[in-house]
């Protein structure tokens, strides 16, 4: 693969996946139909979800900038050859 593929994947990626996340859950939500009660409980499991994505994405984010390292570093060395 190479650069410029990389790095559209890593710019859109994290963005394209909060966003079919947040798709799904309001799908769900539509699909389900909630009473009140229901609701709340819902809500602090939503809440609870979207932390949990949002903790994935920054992790996703430092591997990814390690690779990006990785990667130019390797590109430094071979051009330097």
């Amino acid at each position: 693969m190479d650069t410029g593929k990389l790095a559209l994947l890593l710019i859109f990626g994290p963005a394209l996946a909060a966003v079919v996340g947040g798709i799904f859950i309001k799908a769900l939500k539509i699909w389900k139909g909630t009473s009140p009660e229901q609701s709340q409980q819902l809500q602090a499991e939503e809440a609870k979800l979207m932390q949990e994505i949002y903790q994935g994405l920054s992790r996703m984010q430092e591997r990814v900038e390690a690779l990006e390292t990785i990667l130019l570093g390797r590109e430094r060395n071979e051009g330097d050859k």
